[in-house]
This record gives structure tokens, C-alpha cells and sequence, in this order.
């Protein structure tokens, strides 16, 4: 089992640009862009607070459990 982000489709269905969240949200770049690219090995929980606030989502909207291995 893994835990995948799902920033991309979040963001993509919304035309928002990670150098613009990461701007807005006053967050850094690399950070949001491999959570974006699903590249990061752990979850700041600081980051995940400041997105589920801006994007007006709640955790299971951004974070899906992968029960496949």
C-alpha cells in the first residue's frame, strides 16, 4: 500500500499552476512540485494544512490510500 497525492488532477481540473499555489500559499516551490509529481517520501503536514485551506478540500480529497503493490 502506498499513499498517492492527487495535487495533479486537483490542480489541472482547476487550471492553477504549481508556481502560482506555491506563491499563493507562501510555500516552497520544490516542495509543492513533488507533491504535484507524486516524488516526495514523506507528507509535510504544514504543506498538506496550507493546500487543503487554499484549495477548499478536505484531506481524503488531496491524499488517496494505493492498495495495490
Amino acid at each position: 500500500m502506498q499513499l498517492q497525492s492527487n495535487l495533479k488532477t486537483i490542480l489541472d481540473e482547476r487550471n492553477l499552476s504549481i508556481r502560482q499555489v506555491s506563491k499563493d500559499i507562501d510555500y516552497r516551490f520544490e516542495s509543492v512540485r513533488q507533491l504535484y509529481n507524486n516524488d516526495t517520501k514523506q507528507f509535510p503536514r504544514d504543506l498538506l494544512v496550507k493546500l487543503c485551506a487554499y484549495l477548499e478540500v478536505d484531506i481524503s480529497d488531496l491524499l488517496k490510500l494505493d492498495r495495490q503493490d
